[in-house]
């Protein structure tokens, strides 16, 4: 019989075996700063609210109506503009992979800035798409020249513009954003504004998709406080989601994450509180970092915050020894050298992070 190192070899494409899988953390018996989700949990009485009624939902049946339940409370709770519509996703993952699956025309070229989310490219080239990651400047700064330039020269079918972006948490400039829509309308491709941290962020593009029919709203409610119910979706002109809406897999989200999307929704009080309290701390987090000599925090519009420091190893160790996990993203891009992101948390979360991290410097 063949060996398996063997079968793998002639099984499995190449370009996947010399891929990295995409890593998580270990996190048992640590404080989990490290993958920006939402640290509060429900409330003790919506907690039972939401099981009993998980409890009754049909789950000997395939997720149908349900399905257009969400679309139908999200469509009312977002507003996109008139003649936009939305579909759903398995998390805004599964969404960015299937954009890449609709958009594979032999030739075609995904775009965006780097560092950014590793999703876009890893979708595009799982999907025999080019990718081209335009470096942004040393402040994390969309640089003008070198985007319209890479548009021009790749035509791109796909151009993605993380807002804010991850890992930097920033929001771009948007006279140079007006710019990259307008070029890359003029030839023919979409732009996807991946606002995953939009409950964080001072603006949105949702409603000025309206006069872009050539633009797209990529949303998730991991942020909202959903991360473990894995929803995301996408907004944009009715004719083009109904286009990518082909290649969906059916039944892609289950009538457990399906009930539990609407149970949210319609408690979305409680979530925005939860979003006003994250806010509040992470703007006293940056007030506590900007005190820490050596420590350089950028700018933040999501609920995380990039910082620099003398040593990332070191003080991402230092951390972790004592209890805190965050993210070392040193070896994504070279304007990370020696970058840190922190996860927004609770207040005695954050407070025990700024500790760690002092005692680790």
């Amino acid at each position: 019989m063949m060996p398996l190192a063997q079968r793998i070899r002639e099984v499995i494409r190449q370009d996947v075996q010399s891929m990295h899988a995409y890593a998580i953390q270990p996190s048992a018996g640590l404080i989990k700063l490290d993958a920006m989700e939402n640290p509060f949990r429900l409330p003790q009485q919506l907690q039972s609210e939401l099981g009993e009624r998980l409890g009754r939902v049909a789950i000997n049946r395939y997720p149908a109506q349900c399905v257009a339940d969400v679309i139908s409370a999200l469509t009312e709770y977002v507003k996109p503009p008139p003649g936009s519509k939305i579909m759903l996703g398995n998390g805004s993952d599964e969404l960015i992979s299937l954009l890449a699956l609709a958009a594979d025309v032999p030739g075609n070229t995904v775009l965006a800035p780097l560092p950014g989310f590793v999703m876009y490219q890893m979708s595009a080239k799982l999907q025999g798409l080019n990718f081209v990651g335009v470096p942004l400047t040393a402040e994390f700064e969309l640089d003008a020249r070198a985007m319209l330039a890479a548009i021009a020269q790749h035509r791109p079918a796909l151009t993605y513009i993380a807002y804010p972006n991850n890992p930097s948490a920033n929001l771009f400039d948007d006279s140079v954003i007006d710019r990259i829509v307008a070029a890359v309308g003029a030839l023919q491709g979409l732009v996807v504004f991946d606002e995953a941290y939009q409950p964080f962020a001072s603006r949105t593009w949702m409603q000025r998709m309206g006069a872009h029919e050539h633009v797209l709203v990529l949303r998730t409610l991991s942020k909202f406080g959903l991360a473990g119910v894995r929803l995301g979706y996408l907004a944009g002109a009715a004719a083009l989601i109904d286009e990518i809406d082909k290649v969906r897999p059916p039944y892609n989200i289950s009538a457990l994450n399906a009930e539990a999307t609407l149970f949210a929704l319609q408690h979305a009080d409680e979530f925005a509180r939860q979003a006003a309290t994250l806010r509040a701390e992470r703007e006293r987090l940056q007030q506590a970092l900007a005190r820490i000599a050596g420590v350089k925090a950028f700018t933040s519009e999501a609920n995380m915050i990039l910082v620099r420091v003398p040593d990332a190893k070191t003080c991402f160790d230092g951390m972790k020894q004592r209890g805190v996990l965050v993210k070392n993203v040193a070896a994504m891009h070279p304007l990370l050298a020696n970058c840190l992101r922190l996860t927004v948390g609770t207040p005695e979360e954050n407070a025990l992070m700024i500790d760690a991290m002092k005692a680790s410097l």
